[in-house]
């Protein structure tokens, strides 16, 4: 039984599977990312960042020190991407504030790829500016 369970496993794992391949044998990528140098400036980055804010928090209610810096281009996994850095203060469960967290929201093809926990060096020397949509938003 483990035998074929094995066989079946590997043979959606080949190209003629097309569980991780198109018909035309490339890779599928969910972020369309093909690796090219030139990334295009993400136009719509403010509301992109509040959309996703919203559900990246478990309480995006009260945010306090809000700040954003603009995108800027940065070397990312080896690959030049337009990188952008948040910074705010959340609401503890205690009603307390935490103190002001950091991070860069990475940008692939225009659009928000993902979020970096550790931006100490991507957001490096930024130039933070006020954010106050971000202090703003709601469940």
């Amino acid at each position: 039984m483990a035998i074929l369970l094995s066989l079946a496993l590997a043979g959606c794992s080949t190209a003629t599977g097309n569980l991780l391949s198109t018909e035309d044998n490339r890779p599928i990528s969910f972020t369309a990312d093909r690796g090219v140098a030139a990334q295009p400036f993400p136009n719509n980055y403010r509301t992109e960042i509040l959309a996703f804010m919203r559900t990246y928090l478990n309480n995006p209610v009260g945010l306090h020190d809000t700040a954003m810096a603009e995108p800027v281009q940065r070397t990312v996994g080896g690959r030049l991407r337009y990188v952008s850095c948040i910074r705010y203060a959340a609401r503890d469960t205690d009603g307390s504030y935490r103190p002001a967290r950091e991070r860069a929201i990475v940008y692939v093809d225009g659009r928000l790829d993902r979020v970096v926990d550790d931006a100490g060096e991507l957001c490096a020397g930024v130039a933070y500016g006020p954010f106050p949509e971000l202090a703003t938003l709601t469940r």
